[in-house]
C-alpha cells in the first residue's frame, strides 16, 4: 500500500462516527465510571478550582508586575472570554453529555481527530502546569507561615539550579501532589466531599478578608495611579488572569459521572463563573486599596496584606483559607487530568493501557498516578514563576476550539448524538437513564417513520396555528388588529404602517444578502461550506490581531500599508461572517444553547485569539516544544492505533429519493437513517427504514 497525501489528509481530518446503527463490540473499553456527581459537587469542583491559585496567587502577581489596581478591570476582562466560552461548554455539555474529555471530545465530534489531539494534549499540558502550580504556591504557604524556615534550609543544603529561573528543588510540593493524586484516586465521591469541605472554609475566610480589609483600605492607593502600566498593561494582565477561570473546564470532563449532565453541567458552569468573578474582584479591590500596588507581595499577597497594615492575627487566618484554596485548586487541575488522558486512550490516541478503569474505586487509576506523577516532578524541578508563565496559552486555544465547534454544529445537518454517544461509549449499550439531551414531547411521536419533518413542525407553533380557526394577518413584529378598528387612533395607526414599511425593507435586504429563509433546512453541503469558513476564519482572525498588536507603532503613525492590511483582513473577516449568515442553521431545538449565533463564538474566539497574542514569547517557545512531542506520539502511534483506524470514514450520500442522509458509521453500513431531521409525528425513531436494494443490506432475524 503505497503513501497517499489524500489518505494521510482523511486520517487527519475524520471524525469521530455516531450512528444508531453502529455495532462497536469490537471497541474495547475498559469499564463504566461512577455516577454520584450532583450539581452542587459540579459548582464546587468549578469554584474551588478556580478560586485558588487565581485568588491566592494571580491577584497580587497580575497587581505588582502588570496591571496595578486596574488588576480589577484585567479580571473582568478574562471573566467576559470565560463566559463567552463557558456558554459554549455550556451548550456542548447538552449536546454531548455522556462525555469524559471535554474540549477533546467536542472537538473530535466536529472538527476532526488531529485537531481533537492537540486540543487533548494542550488540556493535559494546561493540568499538569495547574497541578503543580497549585502544589508551589501551597508549599510557598507553609513556607510563608514558618518564616521561610524551609526555603532557607534548601538553599543551604542543596543550592539553586534551573533553565531560566533559579530555584531550590521543591520537596515539599513533590509531596503535596503524591498525597493528592492519592486523594483523587481512591474515589470521586471522597474526592469530591474533601473538595466541598474546604470551600466551605474557603468561603468562610473569603468573607473575612472582605469585612476585615474595609478597615485598612485607603482610597489614595488608587488615586496615584489607577492604571499605572496602561490599557496595555490591563489586556497583558487580563491574559494571566484568564488562568484564574479555567476551573470550569473541570465541569466539562464529568458528564459520565454527573448524574443528569444535561441539565446538571450548563447550570454549573454559569454559576461556578459568576461566583468566581465576584470573588477575585473583591479580592482585588481590598488588596489594591490596603497595600500600594508595587509593594505587594509577589508569592503571599492576601498573608501579607494585613501583616503590611499591623494585623498581625489576622494572616493566620487568611492562610487557613489559602491552605484550603490552593489545595482544592490543586485538586481541581489534578481531577480531570486522567480523564482526558482516559478519553483520549479510549479512542486509541494515546496508549490503552491508561484507559483502565480501578473496579473498586471506578477511577482511571493508571492515568491519575501517571499524571500524578509528571506533576510531582515538575513542582520538584521548576519553580512558581516559571510555572506561571507556562499558564494560559493551551487554555485559551482550547477554548477557541470550542467556540468554533458550536459554531460548526449549529450549521450542520441532523445528528443523533445522544443515542450515538451511548452506542459507541457503551459497548454492551446499558442505558444508564440519564435524560436525552434533544427535548421531544412524546405527543409529536405518534404515527411513525422517519420522514423529514417541515420546520412547521420543528418550531413551536403560535397561537393561532394551535387553533382551528383562520390566522389574522401580521406584519413583522405587529400583533394582530384588533376586532373594533375604532379603538385604533391616527398614531397606532401610524405606527403599524411604520411597523409594516420596516418589515418589508427588511425583507428586501434579507433577499439582497440571500440570508436564508427560516424554513430552510442545512444541507451536507451548506454544513461542510460552513466547516471551511470557520476554519479559514480562525486564521484571517489570527492575523488580523497579530497587526493589532504588534503592528501597532505603524498604525499610531498612520503607516498607510499597515491600514491597508488591517483594512484588508476587517473585509475578510466581515465577508467570512456573511457567508456564515447566508447558510440555514439547523433547527433543533436542546435544553441549554448558546445565544446570538454566530456573532457569540465569533467573539469568543476573537478574545481568545488576542489574549493568546498577548502572552510572553517563552510561553510560546515552551508551548511549541509540548506540541513537538504531542506531534510525535500522534503521527507514530495515535494515527494507527485510533479507533476510526479500523473503521469506514465519515460517508455522506443520496438516498433514492434525493434527500441528504449522513451516514457516520464505523462498519459497512447496513441501513440508511433517511433524512437530516428526526419527524415530529415520529413514534418510534428507533427504527430507521431499511432500504432493500442497498448493497450489504442483511434481513433482521
Amino acid at each position: 500500500m503505497g503513501f497517499s497525501w489524500t489518505g494521510i489528509l482523511n486520517k487527519l481530518l475524520r471524525r469521530k462516527a455516531f450512528d444508531s446503527s453502529v455495532d462497536t463490540a469490537n471497541v474495547p473499553l475498559a469499564g463504566k465510571l461512577s455516577k454520584c456527581l450532583s450539581t452542587f459537587d459540579l459548582v464546587s469542583l468549578g469554584v474551588g478550582s478556580c478560586i485558588g491559585t487565581g485568588m491566592y496567587v494571580v491577584s497580587g502577581l497580575v497587581a505588582r508586575n502588570m496591571a496595578g489596581p486596574a488588576v480589577v478591570l484585567s479580571f473582568m476582562i478574562a471573566a467576559l472570554a470565560s463566559i463567552l466560552s463557558g456558554v459554549c461548554y455550556a451548550e456542548f455539555g447538552v449536546r454531548v453529555p455522556k462525555t469524559t474529555g471535554s474540549a477533546y471530545m467536542y472537538s473530535y465530534v466536529t472538527v476532526g481527530e488531529f485537531a481533537a489531539f492537540i486540543i487533548g494534549w494542550n488540556l493535559i499540558l494546561e493540568y499538569l502546569i495547574g497541578t503543580a502550580a497549585g502544589a508551589s504556591a501551597l508549599s510557598s504557604c507553609f513556607d510563608s507561615l514558618v518564616h521561610h524556615k524551609i526555603s532557607h534550609f534548601m538553599l543551604d543544603n542543596v543550592g539553586k539550579f534551573g533553565i531560566h529561573t533559579k530555584s531550590y528543588p521543591d520537596l515539599l510540593a513533590c509531596v503535596i501532589v503524591i498525597v493528592m493524586t492519592l486523594i483523587v484516586t481512591a474515589g470521586v465521591k471522597k474526592s469530591v466531599g474533601f473538595n466541598n469541605a474546604l470551600n466551605a472554609l474557603n468561603l468562610a475566610v473569603w468573607v473575612f478578608m472582605i469585612v476585615a480589609g474595609f478597615f485598612y483600605v485607603d482610597s489614595n492607593n488608587w488615586r496615584e495611579g489607577f492604571m499605572p502600566y496602561g490599557f496595555s498593561g490591563v489586556m497583558t494582565g487580563a491574559a494571566t488572569c484568564f488562568y484564574a477561570f479555567i476551573g470550569f473546564d473541570i465541569i466539562a470532563t464529568t458528564g459520565e459521572e454527573a448524574r443528569n449532565p444535561s441539565r446538571s453541567i450548563p447550570i454549573a458552569i454559569v454559576l461556578s463563573l459568576l461566583i468566581c468573578l465576584l470573588g477575585y474582584v473583591s479580592v482585588s479591590i481590598i488588596l489594591t486599596l490596603m497595600v500600594p500596588f508595587d509593594d505587594i507581595s509577589p508569592e503571599s499577597p492576601l498573608l501579607e496584606m494585613f501583616v503590611q497594615n499591623g494585623a498581625y492575627s489576622a494572616k493566620y487566618i487568611v492562610a487557613i483559607g489559602a491552605i484550603c484554596g490552593l489545595t482544592v485548586s490543586l485538586l481541581g487541575s489534578l481531577f480531570p487530568m486522567p480523564r482526558v488522558i482516559y478519553a483520549m486512550a479510549t479512542d486509541g490516541l494515546l496508549f490503552r493501557f491508561m484507559n483502565r478503569i480501578n473496579d473498586t474505586t471506578k477511577t482511571p487509576a493508571i492515568a491519575t498516578i501517571l499524571s500524578g506523577f509528571i506533576a510531582a516532578i515538575l513542582a520538584l524541578l521548576i519553580g512558581l514563576a516559571d510555572l506561571i508563565e507556562m499558564m494560559s496559552i493551551g487554555t485559551l486555544l482550547a477554548y477557541t476550539i470550542v467556540s468554533m465547534c458550536v459554531l460548526i454544529l449549529r450549521y450542520q445537518p441532523h445528528q443523533d448524538v445522544e443515542f450515538a454517544l451511548e452506542s459507541t461509549l457503551d459497548c454492551n449499550g446499558v442505558d444508564d437513564g440519564d435524560d436525552v439531551s434533544i427535548e421531544k414531547k412524546q405527543g409529536d411521536t405518534e404515527g411513525s417513520t422517519l420522514t423529514e419533518a417541515g420546520p412547521d413542525k420543528l418550531l413551536p407553533k403560535t397561537d393561532s396555528e394551535q387553533t382551528d380557526q383562520p390566522a389574522k394577518a401580521r406584519y413583522g413584529a405587529v400583533e394582530p388588529e384588533p376586532d373594533n378598528f375604532n379603538t385604533y387612533s391616527q398614531s397606532d395607526y401610524t405606527l403599524s404602517r411604520l411597523r409594516e414599511w420596516m418589515y418589508k425593507m427588511g425583507q428586501r435586504m434579507k433577499g439582497s444578502l440571500r440570508l436564508p429563509d427560516k424554513k430552510q433546512q442545512p444541507t451536507i453541503q451548506s454544513g461542510k461550506l460552513v466547516t471551511y469558513v470557520t476554519l479559514f476564519l480562525f486564521f484571517v482572525i489570527f492575523v488580523f490581531n497579530s497587526l493589532v498588536i504588534y503592528a501597532r507603532p505603524f498604525l499610531k503613525t498612520a503607516n498607510v500599508w499597515a491600514i491597508i492590511l488591517l483594512l484588508i483582513f476587517l473585509g475578510l473577516i466581515m465577508y467570512l461572517i456573511l457567508k456564515i449568515y447566508q447558510q440555514p442553521q439547523n433547527p433543533e431545538r436542546l435544553k441549554f444553547m448558546a445565544p446570538c449565533v454566530p456573532i457569540l463564538p465569533i467573539f469568543a474566539m476573537f478574545v481568545n485569539i488576542y489574549l493568546m497574542l498577548k502572552l510572553s514569547y517563552l510561553t510560546w517557545v515552551r508551548f511549541a516544544i509540548w506540541l513537538i512531542v504531542g506531534l510525535v506520539i500522534y503521527f507514530g502511534y495515535g494515527m494507527w492505533n485510533s479507533n476510526i483506524e479500523r473503521r469506514v470514514s465519515d460517508t455522506s450520500r443520496e438516498t433514492k429519493d434525493g434527500k441528504d442522509a449522513l451516514l457516520m458509521a464505523t462498519t459497512p453500513p447496513q441501513m440508511t437513517m433517511e433524512s437530516t431531521v428526526i419527524p415530529a409525528h415520529a413514534a418510534s425513531p428507533e427504527k430507521p427504514i431499511i432500504d432493500e436494494d442497498q448493497d450489504g443490506y442483511q434481513p433482521q432475524e
